[in-house]
């Protein structure tokens, strides 16, 4: 018998700390389910943000219970101590078009790991272009073909499109996993959707 099943999309940020404690577990959390791996998609989340006239909780009242927060479910997940990059929230555009471009060299998952570790565990900030290519370096992009490949319009369409896709799939935040129709997000909601996939 076919499985029919829709696969699912990851869509994440590398700027969205909450994004990095999905990251850490949603592929562990597909296997233990015997599921496929889900696709992760590069988007950006300040596009998002314009899309649906909202900013990032980490630039308002909620900000400080917000950290503690994520550093509190790190600590649940047995992940290493967090350490927030400076300034957090950054300027995340060159890190998502090198995400974009990671994806389309087939290398989505280890880039992205690679950098949400070098943002929320080295506690380095993905605004600066240094720290990007040590990320990509962990996963042999080699750092002048990144460097020209996030200047390219085919990167910069690709992440706009990527965004505005996701959007019109009512994301209107990340993380977010979308099977089908239904959009499951936050990182809380992580377990709620392997189960939807199931």
């Amino acid at each position: 018998m076919f499985d029919l099943s829709p696969r699912a999309t990851f869509y994440f940020d590398l700027g969205s700390p909450y994004a990095y404690l999905t990251a850490e577990r949603v592929s562990a959390l597909f296997t233990e389910a015997g599921l496929e791996q889900p696709e992760w998609q590069p988007i950006l989340l300040g596009g998002l943000f314009r899309h649906f006239e909202r900013d990032s909780w980490g630039n308002g009242p909620e900000r400080e219970v917000g950290m503690a927060e994520v550093e509190r479910r790190a600590a649940e997940y047995g992940l290493p101590r967090l350490l927030w990059p400076e300034p957090w929230p950054g300027n995340m555009l060159m890190a998502m078009r090198a995400a974009t471009f990671a994806k389309q060299t087939g290398r989505a998952v280890s880039f992205a790991l690679a950098a949400f570790r070098q943002a929320f565990v080295a506690g380095r900030d993905l605004s600066e272009p240094d720290n990007v290519l040590i990320a990509a370096a962990g996963c042999e992009l080699h750092p002048k073909a990144l460097l020209k490949a996030v200047g390219t319009e085919h990167v910069k369409n690709a992440l706009r499109e990527a965004t505005d896709g996701a959007a019109e799939r009512g994301v209107t935040g990340v993380p977010a996993l979308v099977i089908g129709d239904q959009v499951f997000w936050g990182d809380d909601r992580v377990e709620e959707a392997v189960a939807a996939a199931s």
